[in-house]
């Protein structure tokens, strides 16, 4: 029969055992290696950036929330200082958002990407040194 100050012990190594084990598996999702960067634009509106690594190359996420349908933003995106790409988004939904979806080369080193959009005055800036 075992002492009753054995099972407390064992069920604490298994409880640990289990974990380690469960990590490596949740890190192989990908997710965990994502930064997210928030902000205030000069207006009203707000910004989000996201970048994580995906198949070898970065993927970066900017969105701009202004609450207001309907609006045209021109936005561009800078990776390591040289444009990525330009264009115009424009808010829809309830939420007024849109949002720009890129995969860019992850060059060696640190990756300074930079999400820009302008709309009548008003100017939002992200960055993300990946």
């Amino acid at each position: 029969m075992p002492s009753t100050n054995t099972i407390p012990g064992a069920l604490a190594l298994t409880a640990a055992l289990v974990v380690a084990l469960a990590a490596p598996a949740a890190s192989a999702g990908g997710d965990d290696d994502r930064v997210i960067r928030t902000g205030s634009c000069s207006g009203s509106a707000d910004w989000k950036l996201k970048v994580k690594t995906d198949d070898g190359r970065l993927e970066v996420e900017g969105e701009i929330d202004s609450n207001v349908s309907g609006q045209r933003w021109r936005w561009t995106l800078r990776h390591n200082g040289s444009v990525s790409e330009r264009g115009v988004g424009t808010t829809t939904g309830r939420s007024g958002s849109f949002e720009v979806e890129r995969k860019v080369v992850d060059l060696a080193g640190t990756d300074a990407i930079v999400f820009r959009a302008a709309r009548d005055g008003q100017v939002c800036r992200g960055v993300v040194n990946y």
